[in-house]
């Protein structure tokens, strides 16, 4: 009688058992499920993005293909080397290492000045900047832009509809920002975007290598719009002709009256390098995404489309001159509002 018990609970349990099972609940005391983890994406740095592309571009030019370069290095490194190894380098989808390069530009037969550069780059290739505090506020392709601008030597900007944010004042940029988030955003994350516009500003002013230049042509239509009112637009004016004492910044403004030009498509910014062989490249910026323009051919586009704006666009002593009238008018409707 005692047996038979037993195994009427002993079958009772096991149903119980199966009816967890059934709605998800597991098994008593079973160690829990091992659950895979997926690595966060590799996200190269811009000084890999700049050696992969450079290292693609060498292959162009020696005219080998992917699997032609893949066979002589296999030959010279016992199979070191795969398709899908160059292929990553190729695409900074992997990080590279010092004799990688060597035996690359080895084999493009690069110049002593070349492989010396793409060194450089390649022992820089995974520092980080200042901008990756901020990288729970900022989009991944501003934060491109913003390592790519601490990088450059120069930068040539034609500014269509609002001042480029270098030279905007505190009160101006936050207004902008504002606006650009469409009201979504916390004022705590406003202030933190403000306060990335103003740490990147301090590139007009830094000793080492020496400031960054900026050539900027601005719309008239930039400067006559009234970004968070008169009264900010007259001191963003203002503090336009103070910064344009600065040695390392040159201003220019495209008159209303110069009709059609070359950049009606919108603003853009050639951005030049200190590094000789290292290409220059086009930002273009977007409501929601950014496009980086490499290529030799369309690069030199963009240069001559900036030349004929600069050579359309009021000198520098009268672009001044305009700045300052244009104060006037803002600070005036400022006043008479208040007396309003």
């Amino acid at each position: 009688m005692v047996l038979l018990i037993e195994q009427l609970l002993q079958a009772e349990m096991k149903n119980s058992i199966s009816s967890l099972r059934n709605l998800g609940v597991p098994r008593p005391y079973a160690a829990p499920e091992r659950q895979t983890r997926t690595m966060p994406e590799r996200r190269p740095t811009i000084r890999e993005r700049r050696l992969a592309a450079e290292l693609r571009r060498l292959r162009d030019r020696s005219t080998l293909r992917l699997e032609q370069v893949v066979a002589q290095l296999q030959a010279q490194t016992e199979g070191r080397w795969s398709a899908a190894k160059l292929s990553r380098l190729e695409r900074a989808g992997q990080g590279i290492k010092i004799a990688d390069v060597n035996q690359l530009c080895d084999l493009y037969e690069a110049t002593p000045e070349k492989r010396e550069a793409l060194l450089a780059l390649t022992r820089s290739s995974r520092q980080r900047g200042w901008w990756d505090a901020y990288a729970d506020t900022i989009h991944t392709d501003y934060a491109a832009y913003i390592e790519l601008e601490a990088e450059a030597a120069s930068l040539r900007c034609y500014n269509a509809q609002m001042v480029n944010g270098l030279l905007q004042t505190e009160e101006y940029a936050r207004e902008v920002i504002r606006v650009g988030l469409m009201q979504f955003a916390p004022p705590s994350e406003i202030d933190r975007r403000v306060e990335v516009r103003k740490t990147r500003q301090r590139l007009l002013e830094k000793h080492e290598p020496g400031p960054l230049r900026i050539w900027s042509i601005i719309d008239e239509a930039a400067l006559r719009r009234a970004v968070g009112g008169p009264d900010v637009m007259a001191r963003q004016c203002e503090h336009l002709l103070t910064l344009a004492e600065l040695p390392n910044v040159m201003l220019q403004v495209l008159p209303l009256s110069a009709g059609a030009h070359p950049a009606l498509t919108g603003a853009f910014t050639h951005m030049e390098f200190p590094e000789r062989h290292m290409a220059d490249v086009i930002y273009l910026d977007g409501l929601t995404s950014a496009l980086y323009v490499e290529d030799d051919a369309q690069v030199h586009n963009y240069a001559l489309a900036f030349n004929q704006l600069a050579m359309t666009a009021l000198g520098a002593d009268e672009s001044l001159d305009l700045i300052a009238e244009l104060a006037w008018p803002h600070r005036k409707r400022h006043i008479g509002a208040n007396e309003g």
